[in-house]
Formats: C-alpha cells, structure tokens, sequence
C-alpha cells in the first residue's frame, strides 16, 4: 500500500507547539529520515487543552493550534519535504463543553435535535430524576450547597441564556426562556406600555418560542426560529436600555441576589434547573447512579454513539475530506474498545478510506492476538514496546526479585490479586452505575427466561462486577458478525475464575456465560435479542477502561517489584522472555502484522524508552541490588517520618523511590540537581493519587505526601555528608553506562524489526521521562537539527572515527541521535525490503553466545543483518561498551547467510565476504547493521 509509511514521528501539539512551530522543524524530520508526521488530534478541543483529546468540534481545526491557514502552511511545508501524515483521532467521545456545539444544541432542544440520538445517553432511564435529562455531575459538593452559595449562575450573552459553574458552562433549553423573560414582565410593560416596539418585539419572540417545532422531522424550520428568538432577543438587549435594565435584574433575582436573604431566594434558579435536558449533581453521584458513557470515568468526556451511520458519517466529515484529498495518508484510531461494535466501525471507516494506512490503539494482553478480521494494518505499538523491554530482563532472575521486594517491603500478595483488588476499588468508587446499567439490561431479558426466572436484580449486580473484576483481557470483540476464537477462551476462563471466587453466585455465571457468548434461546422475542445482544457490547465496552484504571493507573503504581515493567503493554507478573520468544514474537509480527507501528515511547507512557531499558539492568545482579538496599534503608532510615505509628515513606513507597532514581538519574547531575529534584517531587505527588494507597486524587493526603517529598529533597541533598549519595553513585553509574548499552540494542532492534518504527517527539536523545506532563516537556530541536548536520558531514569524512567519538560522550545523547539518523537510511534505501522482507532469527555460538542477538531481513538479492548486545552489565568489559575482546569466540552458526559484500551502517566498516564472527562485526561499535552489497 502506498500510503504506507517508512518511519513516523509522533508530534504532540498544543497551544505551546503548534503547526507554525511544527512547521519550522519539517526540514529537520526530513534529514533525519522520517516519512511520515504522527500527528496528536488536531480538531477543536476544550480551550486550553495540551492534548486535544477532548474534543469540541471534528470539523473544525483547532483555532489554539494555528486553525485552517496555520495547518495548510504546515502541511504544504510537510509535502514539499516529501513527508506524509497520520492523523490521530477520536470517535469515541467528545468534551462536555459549552465549546461543543452539538452538545449545545442537544441540550437547547432536547428531543427535537439533530443531535439527540448522537450522545451515548440513557434518556429512558429508571430514575425519575433522570428521566429525560443527562446527568450533569460536575459540581464540587452537593447540589444544594452549591445552589445556596451561590456558585451556580444564570447568565446572558449573544448565544442567549446559559447556566454557569466555574469554567462549565450549559446552555438554557430554548422551551424554558420565558420563565426568565416572562417573570416581572408586567413591570416592563407598565414602564414602556404595551404598544411599544421592543414590547412588541419581545411578545412576538415569546410567541415563537410557544410554537416551536418539537419533532425532529421539523429541524430545519426549528433551526431557524431558535436563530430568529436568539438574534431578536441579542437586539433587544444590545439596543433596549430598558429591556437590559429589566433582563440584568431577572438574572440577579434567579441568582439569589435580590429578596430576603435565605434559601428561598434561590427557588426561582432551582425550579429553572428542573427543567433542563441536563440535571447538575455532585461528581461523586456519577460512581453510583449516570445515565451517559463516559471516556473510561472521566465526567466531562462523553461517548458517541459511533456505530450509528448518520453520526459517523457528520463527525468524520472533515477527517475524510483530508483523506480523499491526500492530506492525511493515514488516520490512527484513538481508544479503539471504547466502540460499541469496532469491528463494525473500522469496516465503514475502511469503506470510506480504502487505501489508507489505518492503525489502532489496542493493548493486548499476554499472546492475546489483535483480531485478524479488522481491515487494519495492525496497532500502535504497545505490544512491540512491552516485549522489547522484557527482552531486556533477565527472566532465570524472578524468584530473586520476589524474595528481595517481599523482605524490603514486606509485601507477599501476588500482582494479580493487587491488580484485582484494584479492579473492585475501581468499580465501587467509580463505575458502579456502569455495573447498575448493565444489571437492568440482563434482568429485562432474564425475568423471560424459565432458566433465570429467579436471579434476583442484586445477584446479577454482584456477578457482573465479580466477572469484570476476573476479566483477563481490556475486551472481547464479540458480535453477530465476528469473533476471535479466543474470545471464547476468555470468556470461559473469566467465568470459572469467578465461580471459584464466589460459588454462591454460579447461576448467575452460567447465565451471564450464555448471555456473553451469544447462545440465544430460539424462543426469545426479537426484541429481546436486540437487548441481549445490546448488553454483550455494553459488557465489552466497560472492561477495557476498568482494567486501565484498575491496572495502569493504580496498580502499576503500587505492584514495585521491578518498576520497567510496570508499563502500558507490558504485564509486570511476567518477568522478561527469551531470545527464542523474542523471535517468535517478531516472526509473528511479520506474518500477520509486518506495518504496524514499533513503538518504544508514547504520549501516555509510564517511563520513558531509555529510562526503562536502563531500569531492566537491576535484573542481571539482583544479589548487588540487594545489598544495595540494605544499606540504603540504614542510610536513610533517620530521613523518614512516622505519623499515627506509620513510617512515612512506606517501605513499598521507598522502593519505589530508589527505582525511580535509577530509572532517570540524569547524565549531567548535579548540574540538573534542582530542575530533576522538582520533577521527582511532582512525579510522586501524581504517583502517590494514582496508587490510591496512601493518597488519592479525591482525598488527598497532603502530610503523607509532604513526608515524601521531604525523603526526596533530603535524599538528593548536595552535601559532602549526604552517604546515601557515596553508597548511590556508583550503582547508578553502573546502571546508566549498562543501560546505555540496552538503549542502543532496542534502537536497532526497533529499526530493523519487522514493522514501521515509530518516534515519539524527542526521543532521538536519550529519554528519561516519566509519565505525562514530564514526557511533553520542549524539546530542543535548535540542537538536534545543528548536531544532525554536524553528524552527517563528519560520517561522510571520517566514518570509522566519529562512532569511536559518540561512544566516548554518550552521555550527550548524539549517539542515539547518529543510530536514528543512519538506520532510517537504511530503511530508506531498502523499502521493498523491510517492506516485503523475510525475518530469519541468527544462530551464535561461543561462550557468551546467549549475550548476542540478530536477525536477517532479506528480500530477493537484498539483505540486512542486524546484530545487538543483551545482559551486559553484569560481565567484565574492557571499557564502558561490548566491544572486540568481549565477544571472543562468539560466531554466527546460521549457515543460510547470503553470500556477498556487507557494509555496516554505523561504522562504515566494509567485509568483502559474509562476516560470521561477532567480535569482527562489532569490534568498534555495540551494535552492527550491516547491508549486503554496495
């Protein structure tokens, strides 16, 4: 295909680093190689945003991002360089917002708007309350507190009457203006009498409000009275200074301004509220009791009913426009399990984009197999990103690391029962009305069936949280149309789980098992089907944001034993796989998948690619991280508070602090010391809320967390005196130079590996980030576009001397920039290649054959070798890198090689015949790319 890209570079845009500024480094993306810009969603988002994905408006450019001319400038720019673009964007929800205009006219006009049918909303809700409205739960306390202090508003402007809390702002439906208009309207009349032109005009627009179209089949004679009230009722209040006089003092008597002063003067603002499409609540209601979908639990981002036509076709209108002409050459689909049905979604995308390059955000779980019925080419790279780093870990390692975490921290629960008791906290603090909806559509179906007459409503609430809690994977892809034969695996694995966990409850599973798989009783109505099969996708659409919230965002946070594990696309129970795996995962990826995106860092990774791959170093000497440990705690046990019997940090909390040190301990410390100290602190600030253990985002416990950072600053204290520093630097140091090393073999790896590479901004240096914002800092492009042009002219002139040179100043980080820059030559010159190429795993022998890992791509005469380190750090080298003597004896047993000339990217190194021996190939440099022929 085409539009198939060669590399991509992932940009985040904001209103900071927007299309001009992306603009000016399209030059620089086209040196170092890149094909094709990965851009964040690009559409309107709420103002302010820093990451676009919640969206206001998909047909319209982000006005923050430079809007309309600044992305044709950018884009015209993009395509003069030859660089291609893949679009991220989101179908599945939008930002409750004032700035988002269907919402806006939903809540306007109720039943009679275009939009009605477009939001994931439960208008025929059980609830009286909710009967007809959509939740609103967005408030800071109570509602009625809230109402009484004065912090809901009415207000006024040219878009005509809104309800404001803080920066939420909710329109006023267009049926209940007269209560505002209408009350005190006698005293108006008196003042100007009833003959009067702006009386007049104000009787006529209050008429036209009375007789306004309630049914959809009239919108277009409704949309235009709704402008006609608007536009006259802005005329009144700009020209009229009576009609202003007397509006502005009907929104101080709703706000409680005017009248006696107590509750009651804000009865005239709470029997409006009453008759909004929208009902206001505390946040806290949204746990319990919502009637709308949500983007995971986040409130104020809504779902789209995406799998109806009429919404897909009017809010992809703008992204298919790009596609058809040839701005976008690929679209990336954001929270691909959020869709009622994705499979059904990207078949009418596929039908709409037939040649475009299309990629998923999909986080797949052990060997879980990404469907192969999606017409896709393939996912975004969480997979490839979580294996990577486990090849990294020394696997014969894991039971040393349980012993050491369960002695330090005292911790003996296994991850996957953190995991599940985090999945439980998950759903009762944030997602039990997920659960409450989902019991009501199986008890309308189940109080029809002879064999579940009996399950009583709480029975099926209880097992259906006990399954999502046992779930294995983010979701299954059940529908009439399709399944992956494992679906039925996890399914039947999820239902015994829980029968073993809650035998009580086994009718119930033996119902929800049939109900999952589809085994409908022949005798049920058509009716009754619809609804059954409406709660298999509703099941479907709950596990995958209960296990990121449950998993990701909580127990990655608190399960420590080895941190570089504890990432998206990565299982921290699983500690690390061989080189055979290694192979056979990639062989796979070949077979099935061989263009989806590599990836090695993200917008949403927990750590950065260099920061992991340094922190999988621990695993090779875990008796010297032991005792490391040991005497760190002594060290610093004077550094710790105690509070109600609690030391402050925890052990577990303190473990966590060492491995995050080592993970980004910077090169040029302790230059950096106040910049790095600052962003440790605001790291565990957010890693402490995430864990949910000690504190939380709704409670915080500020002293817990204040007797954290203190442990951090003292720990980092720049002073001769400071032992904790003497006793760390020499391990960091040893960590940093090993993980140099992993740094460069993953590059390779990922350059040459069986699918597209992928770039995160930034990365091209060494990245010791952690999680966002920390990983969307500036990036100094100003440098790397100097340095890679200093790079290029020196490996023209001398190429064997400057790899020499970027080993001895790793720490700079051009090294890693030099690796980018030549191995995306290579993939440049050879597309046909990588594009089409075999994957053939080498064979080595010697004594340290089991460090040394390569493969072969080859494609007709073509062919590339690559070769790179593994579990250096723990064997004695010369100097700080594998080199020369290091791979003594080591040989290249695959007796398939082509014949030929091979030439080493890197090095410049030619061999008039295939090289066999390690130590010849990689005696100037750790890892080898070598070309067959000229």
């Amino acid at each position: 295909m085409s539009s198939t890209p060669r590399s991509t570079y992932r940009l985040q845009l904001c209103p900071d680093f927007g299309f001009d500024q992306a603009r000016e480094i399209v030059p620089y993306l086209a040196e170092l190689g890149i094909s094709h810009i990965y851009a964040s969603p690009i559409f309107t988002a709420r103002p302010g945003s820093m990451h676009g994905y919640d969206v206001c408006d998909p047909n319209a450019l982000n006005p923050e991002l430079g809007g309309e001319p600044g992305f044709k400038r950018l884009s015209s720019a993009a395509s003069k360089a030859g660089l291609g673009w893949i679009q991220d964007i989101v179908p599945n929800h939008m930002a409750v917002s004032g700035h988002n205009r269907m919402l806006v006219d939903l809540l306007e006009n109720g039943p009679a708007s275009k939009y009605y049918p477009f939001f994931d909303i439960e208008w025929d809700h059980p609830l009286e309350s909710f009967k007809g409205r959509m939740l609103a739960p967005f408030l800071g306390s109570f509602y009625g507190e809230t109402l009484e202090r004065g912090e809901i508003r009415l207000g006024y402007d040219d878009d005509g009457f809104f309800i404001s809390y803080y920066e939420l702002r909710l329109p006023l439906a267009i049926e209940t203006y007269p209560r505002v208009v209408t009350y005190r309207l006698e005293e108006l009349t008196d003042e100007l009498g009833l003959d009067h032109p702006d009386v007049i005009k104000l009787m006529g627009l209050l008429y036209t409000i009375k007789t306004l179209p309630a049914e959809r089949a009239d919108m277009q004679q409704r949309q235009h009275q709704v402008y006609f009230i608007k536009r006259i009722l802005a005329e009144l209040y700009e020209t009229s200074e009576s009609v202003r006089g007397f509006l502005d003092e009907n929104l101080a008597w709703f706000n409680g301004e005017r009248g006696p002063d107590s509750p009651e003067r804000f009865d005239l603002l709470d029997a409006l509220l009453g008759e909004q499409y929208f009902r206001l609540s505390f946040w806290k209601v949204a746990g319990e009791e919502i009637n709308y979908r949500r983007f995971f639990s986040i409130n104020d981002l809504i779902s789209l009913r995406a799998q109806d036509a009429e919404v897909f076709s009017v809010t992809h209108q703008l992204i298919l426009d790009y596609v058809h002409d040839g701005v976008f050459d690929g679209l990336r689909i954001d929270h691909i399990d959020g869709l009622y049905d994705p499979t059904a979604y990207l078949k009418r995308l596929r039908d709409n984009a037939p040649d475009s390059y299309i990629v998923v955000e999909k986080i797949l779980t052990g060997d879980e197999p990404l469907p192969g019925f999606w017409p896709i080419q393939g996912a975004t790279g969480y997979s490839f990103m979580g294996k990577t780093v486990s090849f990294f870990v020394d696997a014969g390692n894991e039971d040393a690391f349980d012993t050491i975490y369960q002695r330090f921290t005292g911790r003996r629960r296994s991850m996957l029962d953190i995991a599940a008791g985090n999945k439980r906290r998950i759903i009762e603090r944030h997602m039990g009305g997920d659960v409450e909806n989902m019991a009501r559509l199986v008890n309308s179906v189940s109080s029809k069936d002879r064999h579940a007459f009996d399950i009583t409503f709480p029975a099926l609430r209880r097992a259906i949280t006990e399954l999502l809690i046992r779930f294995p994977v983010y979701r299954t892809y059940i529908s009439n149309e399709a399944f992956r034969p494992a679906d039925l695996v996890y399914i039947r694995t999820a239902i015994r789980d829980s029968v073993k966990a809650s035998p009580e409850l086994s009718k119930e599973f033996d119902f929800l098992d049939r109900f999952l798989l589809l085994e409908f009783d022949e005798r049920i109505s058509d009716e009754d089907r619809r609804e059954w099969i409406n709660f298999v996708m509703r099941f479907q659409q709950v596990t995958g944001p209960l296990m990121a919230k449950g998993v990701e965002d909580t127990t990655f946070y608190v399960a420590n034993r080895l941190l570089c594990l504890n990432e998206v696309g990565s299982e921290p129970w699983h500690f690390g796989i061989s080189s055979a795996g290694f192979h056979t995962y990639l062989l796979e990826r070949q077979k099935y998948w061989p263009n989806a995106m590599n990836a090695t860092a993200t917008h949403d990774h927990k750590r950065g690619e260099d920061a992991r791959v340094r922190l999988a170093v621990l695993s090779e000497f875990p008796d010297e991280w032991r005792e490391a440990l040991k005497r760190f705690e002594r060290i610093n046990r004077r550094k710790k508070a105690t509070e109600r019997g609690r030391t402050q940090p925890t052990a577990n909390d303190e473990y966590f602090i060492y491995q995050t040190l080592l993970a980004t301990w910077p090169f040029d410390w302790p230059k950096k010391r106040d910049e790095y100290a600052e962003r440790i602190k605001a790291y565990m600030v957010k890693a402490l809320r995430e864990g949910k253990e000690n504190s939380n985002w709704i409670e915080p416990d500020e002293g817990y967390e204040n007797a954290c950072l203190s442990f951090v600053d003292a720990l980092l204290r720049p002073r001769a005196k400071n032992a904790f520093l003497r006793e760390f630097t020499p391990l960091v140091k040893k960590v940093a130079e090993a993980g140099m090393v992993n740094s460069l073999a993953q590059l390779t790896i990922k350059l040459m590996a069986p699918g597209v590479p992928d770039f995160y901004q930034g990365v091209e240096n060494w990245d010791l980030s952690l999680v966002d914002p920390d990983n969307r800092r500036p990036v100094d492009y100003e440098w790397r576009t100097r340095t890679l042009a200093d790079l290029k002219k020196r490996f023209e002139r001398k190429p064997r001397e400057l790899p020499t040179e970027l080993l001895d100043t790793a720490e700079d980080g051009r090294v890693k920039l030099f690796i980018t820059h030549r191995g995306l030559a290579v993939r440049n010159g050879l597309p046909e290649l990588f594009a089409q190429g075999e994957y053939l795993p080498l064979e080595f022998e010697g004594e340290r054959a089991a460090n040394a890992f390569g493969f072969v791509r080859r494609h007709e005469e073509d062919a590339v070798m690559v070769l790179a380190p593994r579990f250096t750090a723990s064997i004695p080298k010369d100097g700080r890198f594998p080199l020369n003597a290091f791979w003594e004896g080591v040989r290249i047993t695959s007796d398939w090689l082509p014949p030929g000339r091979w030439t080493n990217a890197f090095t410049g190194q030619v061999f008039d015949a295939t090289p066999t021996s390690v130590r010849q190939i990689l005696a100037d440099f750790p890892a080898a790319v070598l070309v067959r022929g000229e």
